[in-house]
């Protein structure tokens, strides 16, 4: 091959672009990765899954330290606030996690072009390098892993100041006095949480009616419990039409989301969280082939071919949860895939988790989506308040729910809020991938005293056994 020619070039080096490079590459094929960002690991690492998670164990630790320390007999004075320190600590964490992925590219001999990436033709790939100039690659197989952006809403314009997407919200230079999140999903909620944890009054402005929409609604109910008893406010069931910042602040318009009077709110910052929507711009992908469906995504096949085969798809820019587990599992799939081997994602088997402390983990079916597709089913549940290792530790908000088919007792879907769940929830994922049933769960030996015992109560309910309530 010339230096121009790979077996595989990959457009993207997020969590689905760099995990299918390295896979491609142990698997002996020449790859070259396309990414515009100087730092490798896309917006998970560089500005979302990685930072976010830094800020909210920092500002946890801070908020125990605060208010959770002196019930354990631990008093420490007054506890203040580095804000400079804790972005400081997020940055290096970053940073070191981003050079990981740039040694794991060397370590597997993967060709990092830094610049822009478009489609020209059904193997080449375009790039305008960082630098200037333009580079021409060749490839057997085109992979496309742009991901995606923060969505917007009309009328409320993101300076990244006073009125901030995820980005933003992640390097605030001070701890706004009162912050409106819009959006009740995952990134509002953790971020809102944040904040809040440091100091600031959060509201959350949702257009539906609920929070978390998609996850189990009785679990949903819970985490708006919790979140309340920690400060945050809530306006369901409002839509924002209009917004302008200005040197005090944002003024925020908000009406019933079912059309009513307008109402105007006010916050020192405003974050817009109202979900992501792929990346596509620029890629050439009409004048390729490529088609996009209703939502903008790319259109894939089973095997993530777009229309044009040699050309493939995968992560956030095709159908499917804005996960980065996700995408790097449909990474490894299409590398093996092009390998010749049997490559494959389990769409029913994908955890989602929101790292708000307590946390809030779900995996398969919800109670709401069985009802809806007429299948009957059995349920366990299980507190935390009635653990002793729970109460030890002071976590006792929250439980496990269980769903089984009243039939086959299969594992049909987990549904847990509470302290580390989004550790527990693989317990769950783990049996479901394996067709086994609440019984399975249920006979298997649990360390004691642990919070996985949690979920072997709500299993050994779904029959009734539950032993510790």
């Amino acid at each position: 091959m010339s230096d121009d020619s790979f077996d595989v070039v990959v457009i993207g080096a997020g969590p689905g672009g760099y995990v299918c490079a390295i896979r491609a590459a142990q698997l002996g094929m020449r790859v070259a990765c396309v990414e515009s960002r100087k730092t490798l690991g896309g917006t998970c690492l560089n500005v979302g899954c990685i930072p976010s998670k830094a800020l909210l164990h920092s500002s946890e630790a801070f908020a125990h330290a605060a208010h959770g320390l002196e019930t354990l007999g631990v008093k420490t004075g007054k506890v203040t606030l580095d804000l400079k320190r804790m972005l400081a600590h997020k940055d290096g964490i970053v940073e070191q996690t981003t050079k990981g992925v740039d040694y794991l590219f060397k370590k597997n001999k993967i060709e990092r072009v830094l610049g822009k990436g478009r489609l020209a033709g059904l193997d080449t790939v375009h790039v305008d390098l960082e630098g200037g100039g333009t580079r021409i690659l060749k490839a057997k197989r085109i992979v496309l892993a742009t991901g995606s952006v923060p969505a917007g809403l009309p009328n409320v314009p993101i300076d990244e100041e006073r009125i901030v997407t995820s980005t933003g919200a992640l390097a605030l230079a001070e701890v706004p006095e009162t912050l409106i999140v819009i959006g009740g999903g995952y990134i509002g909620l953790e971020m809102g949480s944040v904040w809040a944890r440091l100091g600031s009054k959060v509201t959350v402005v949702e257009f539906l009616d609920r929070i978390v929409p998609g996850m189990d609604g009785e679990v949903a109910k819970a985490f708006q419990r919790v979140l309340q008893k920690q400060g945050f406010e809530f306006r369901l069931g409002t839509k924002v039409t209009g917004a302008k910042a200005g040197k005090d602040g944002v003024s925020l318009t908000v009406e019933a989301a079912a059309g009513g009077k307008a109402e105007t709110l006010k916050a020192a910052v405003v974050l817009v969280a109202v979900g992501r929507k792929p990346y596509t711009d620029g890629l050439g992908l009409a004048e390729a082939g490529v088609k996009l469906d209703k939502q903008g995504r790319i259109e894939v096949n089973e095997h993530y071919q777009t229309a044009v085969p040699s050309i493939l798809a995968i992560g956030d820019c095709i159908k499917g949860p804005m996960l980065a587990h996700k995408a790097s599992d449909e990474g490894v799939a299409v590398a093996e895939l092009i390998a010749g081997q049997a490559g494959h994602v389990n769409y029913d088997v994908i955890p989602g988790v929101v790292y708000t402390w307590p946390e809030v983990a779900s995996v398969g079916k919800t109670e709401e989506e069985l009802k809806a597709a007429g299948i009957a089913y059995k349920v366990g549940k299980f507190p935390f308040s009635a653990h002793a290792r729970a109460r030890a530790s002071g976590n006792t908000e929250g439980f496990v729910k269980v769903l089984a088919d009243a039939a086959t007792d299969r594992v049909l879907g987990a549904h847990m809020i509470g302290p580390d769940v989004g550790t527990m929830i693989v317990e769950a994922a783990t049996v479901m991938e394996f067709g086994g049933s609440a019984e399975d769960i249920a006979r298997i030996c649990h360390p004691h005293p642990t919070l996985t015992e949690v979920v072997r109560e709500a299993a050994l309910a779904v029959g009734g056994g539950a032993i510790h309530i």
